[in-house]
């Protein structure tokens, strides 16, 4: 979790996969039966998800939810299949960021954006347990000292200059977690553009950050790696539903189920580490 501004519309969310709680109803509701046939769906025996318009790799691949592919989208599958719902059964919608965690109704079940549990946010929309929790990453280019690391001595053997954001976590991360000096900026966007003009080696980020500058903001951009976040306040990103939904225990059992049963880490692997390009550096 970032305590700056990022260039990425994605909320700081991995792979811390513990069990951590959402906003729940009730009680009764976390015992009531979870089932098509019972759960208080927008339409009835239909399990209406919703994702960003349009879902950026590796959240969702080739922004069409409904193949399964992509991070969220599998985590999304997952979860309807614990509930009970068919692939047939899934129906998507899309909605901006901002518009899904405003206070009212919603057209959705739940939608899943990389949405971070925050106290002032749950006092309008109800979460989910945690499904990710993003680690901290290293952006690099082609070619640069960095390219290639295996792991955090790889690092430091390196000699690189490192960035990072003034009054970040990323650089509390930079400090403590990879054991170097880094170039400190006023903000990202002056880190990224040095970056930019290969004036530092790599720059440290949150990792949905980091996949947004490797894609679209750095020439010839790459992550050299990711390594654990160990900031206690981030709570991770979990399952956005209405406030006060019917569905919302229901939704979190078959999350934690998902998880329990190692499928939630199997889908991060897959991803958001193998095919996302993003090794995880110890």
């Amino acid at each position: 979790m970032k305590k700056t501004t990022l260039l990425a519309p994605a909320a700081a969310l991995a792979l811390a996969l513990t069990s951590l709680t959402g906003s729940f109803t009730s009680a009764s509701a976390a015992s009531a039966a979870c089932t098509p046939s019972t759960l208080k769906t927008v339409t009835a025996k239909t399990l209406t998800i919703a994702t960003g318009a349009p879902a950026y790799i590796p959240w969702v691949i080739d922004d069409k939810p409904e193949s399964g592919k992509g991070f969220e989208a599998a985590v999304a599958y997952a979860v309807a299949k614990k509930l009970g719902y068919t692939n047939a059964q899934v129906k998507w919608i899309r909605t901006s960021f901002d518009s899904a965690i405003a206070p009212g109704p919603k057209k959705f079940d739940f939608n899943i954006q990389q949405y971070s549990i925050t106290a002032d946010r749950a006092k309008v929309v109800d979460f989910s347990s945690a499904y990710y929790k993003s680690n901290q990453a290293i952006v690099t280019y082609k070619g640069s000292k960095l390219d290639g690391v295996k792991s955090i001595a790889d690092v430091k053997a390196a000699k690189a200059t490192i960035g990072a954001a003034v009054s970040s976590t990323s650089l509390d991360a930079v400090q403590n977690q990879l054991g170097v000096k880094p170039q400190v900026f006023n903000d990202n966007a002056a880190a990224v553009t040095a970056l930019k003009n290969k004036q530092i080696d790599g720059l440290v980020v949150d990792l949905p950050t980091a996949f947004y500058l490797a894609a679209a903001e750095v020439p010839n951009g790459v992550i050299a790696g990711q390594f654990a976040n160990v900031d206690k306040a981030d709570k991770g990103a979990g399952l956005l539903l209405a406030k006060n939904s019917p569905i919302t225990a229901c939704v979190t059992k078959a999350l934690d189920a998902v998880r329990s049963s190692g499928e939630l880490a199997t889908i991060t692997n897959k991803w958001l580490t193998a095919s996302a390009g993003a090794p995880v550096l110890k």
